[in-house]
């Protein structure tokens, strides 16, 4: 079966040569295999094309319906093709990324006008979201995410690491006091993430594996860092949670870091996840250059802690 776009272009090329030897030349095809493709065309659509004499070739009026079409499909079909080339030359287009809320707030929104300034022809469409998202079926075509990536035909890239922190308002430590050792979280408020990991807000768990956990308990749990941050700022009680949330506040003293007899368990670093294909959109690269460079070698939530 004849390709019908050859069909169409080996069609357009008798119309402007006016005769079959032209086109076949012009198109390096013989002359048998052009009369196959006009003839292909005619028995699919059931029209004769062309009115043939042994002097010269003309256009029934089928013909003429079927070239203004042709033109329209091979003009819209040089036009993708040259945007979808121009995209390998320089990022354009959409770039749908999504982040957790709290970083997007802090340490995404404000660095995409630097991003759009170096590109200009990309138009960045960020969604907030701190559930996992599913990256094809939603259609992203970037993710942030805090996690230990499983193997998968997804790709990714890490970004940085990420240090968790417990910490309360310095009214609610003078208040109830400020615990040392794990055990006595269970006596204080602590405010929970119920999306966390293990995803159970009423266990914090420490030591590098979380081999170590203590159940808690507190008048309020979210889904949002950001939430949880301002009820610990208004002296609701202790949080435990990545620094970028809480890194501003811990700056300005509204919330304090503690110290406890054991150590944080280590979070899961932050990745960009990406489709799998041979080659990634400039625009999807150059996103996650940039943010590579953003972030590094200093993290920007890490800078001026006491």
């Amino acid at each position: 079966m004849l390709d019908r776009i050859t069909s169409m272009q080996v069609f357009v090329k008798v119309v402007a040569t006016g005769n079959f030897t032209a086109a076949g030349r012009a198109l390096s095809l013989s002359q048998t295999m052009v009369t196959k493709h006009i003839t292909a065309l005619e028995r699919q659509m059931g029209v004769t094309l062309f009115h043939r004499s042994t002097r010269k070739l003309s256009l029934t009026e089928a013909g003429r319906l079927f070239l203004e079409g042709c033109q329209k499909i091979l003009a819209d079909l040089d036009e993708v093709e040259r945007t979808v080339t121009a995209q390998r030359r320089e990022p354009q287009g959409r770039l749908r990324l999504n982040a957790p809320v709290s970083l997007a707030i802090r340490y995404v929104a404000p660095l995409l006008p630097e991003f759009n300034r170096r590109h200009p022809l990309v138009t960045v469409e960020l969604g907030l979201n701190d559930r996992a998202v599913d990256l094809i079926e939603e259609g992203w075509d970037l993710t942030l995410r805090i996690k230990h990536m499983a193997p998968s035909s997804l790709r990714t890239r890490k970004l940085a690491p990420i240090r968790c922190v417990v910490c309360a308002s310095p009214a609610y430590l003078a208040q109830a006091g400020t615990p040392q050792r794990i055990e006595e979280l269970s006596q204080h408020k602590c405010l929970g993430y119920t999306l966390g990991d293990p995803g159970n807000p009423s266990r914090w768990n420490f030591g590098a594996k979380g081999e170590h956990g203590v159940s808690v308990s507190g008048p309020l749990c979210a889904n949002n860092g950001d939430a949880l941050r301002e009820a610990a700022v208004a002296g609701e009680g202790l949080i435990y949670l990545p620094v970028f949330v809480v890194s501003n506040e811990l700056r300005s003293g509204q919330l304090q870091a503690i110290t406890l007899d054991e150590p944080l368990m280590e979070a899961p670093p932050l990745h960009a996840v990406y489709a799998p294909g041979q080659t990634t959109p400039l625009k999807v690269r150059a996103m996650i250059d940039y943010l590579v460079e953003c972030y590094g070698p200093v993290l920007p939530w890490e800078q001026d802690l006491p």
